[in-house]
């Protein structure tokens, strides 16, 4: 029998590689969209809204088998909007899902940040709405995916980084020492279409990175960059002064142009803490799943 796969989040970065991966493998697919979409697939059906309207949560998920639910906030000048997203969006959700009858597993792209919710609005929302639907899922399947800086075609946030490496400038912020770690998202999408179709899934988060141990070091990334462009890298340290400045800037963009900026206050925790290494270990014992694309090997491929 074919899933019926409800997915939000379509139009993101993320949203949009799982969307592609789900109906190249043939599933039916429910897609929330704010816009009304001209684009047709025959194994493709647009519900138009949002997250704030119960009324398009209940029409997506009517007789979806699979809810996975990408939409988010990433950037804000406030923490309200991260909470009226990431937390409340969240709920109405999952209380569709439960309401529907038909929704046996519910995917939540989390991130790696709930880990630590005391670092940011970001991640304090993201652990927030964890523990909510946890609370909620009753006789649904719960999956919680904790994904490590994701990149690939369509990123906006880490391709900037990546092309200053390749021309032998790599800025780093926080600790000499801090441990970092990335996925792919080709890689990301297979792992959620391999936990829709497992035999008897466990409800419980999981991290997902490469699967490199231990992460990646500054120092590591700077010798990845120099074996793909052939040359020498400069490791250029930001200092956390510095860092500050820029928040304020970006909040002052923020006032001019109405755009939410992604560099506040409260993400420098994020980008200051030391240790983002992750293990895909639980996940891989789960559902069977490795990656297959390393850093370096995108690197070389331009796969970002």
């Amino acid at each position: 029998m074919t899933l019926t796969v409800a997915i939000t989040g379509v139009t993101g970065f993320i949203g949009r590689h799982i969307l592609d991966n789900l109906l190249a493998r043939g599933f039916n697919v429910r897609g929330l969209t704010r816009s009304a979409r001209a684009d047709t697939v025959h194994n493709l059906t647009w519900v138009q809204g949002s997250l704030e309207s119960p009324a398009a949560l209940s029409e997506l998920i009517h007789g979806a088998d699979v809810v996975i639910h990408c939409a988010g906030q990433v950037r804000g000048h406030r923490e309200e909007i991260f909470t009226d997203c990431n937390v409340a969006g969240s709920v109405r959700l999952m209380q569709a899902a439960c309401d529907g009858g038909s929704c046996r597993r519910f995917l939540f792209m989390s991130s790696l940040a709930a880990r630590h919710p005391e670092l940011s609005w970001y991640a304090h929302s993201k652990y927030v709405a964890e523990q909510k639907l946890i609370a909620m899922s009753s006789d649904i399947v719960l999956g919680i995916f904790r994904p490590t800086a994701v990149y690939g075609p369509g990123d906006k946030e880490l391709k900037p980084v990546f092309d200053w490496l390749l021309r032998g400038v790599l800025p780093r912020v926080g600790t000499p020492d801090a441990r970092l770690s990335f996925l792919h998202v080709s890689d990301l999408a297979d792992a959620v279409c391999q936990w829709l179709t497992v035999r008897d899934p466990v409800s419980r988060s999981y991290e997902v990175c490469d699967g490199l141990q231990d992460g990646y070091s500054w120092d590591r990334l700077r010798e990845i960059g120099s074996r793909v462009r052939r040359g020498p890298v400069r490791l250029i340290g930001i200092p956390l002064p510095l860092l500050k400045l820029l928040s304020q800037l970006s909040g002052l963009s923020y006032r001019v142009t109405g755009t939410e900026p992604m560099l506040t206050r409260s993400k420098l925790g994020e980008l200051t803490h030391p240790d983002w290494s992750a293990s895909n270990q639980s996940l891989s014992e789960c559902i069977g799943w490795t990656p297959k694309v390393s850093l370096e090997h995108a690197l070389r491929a331009r796969l970002f």
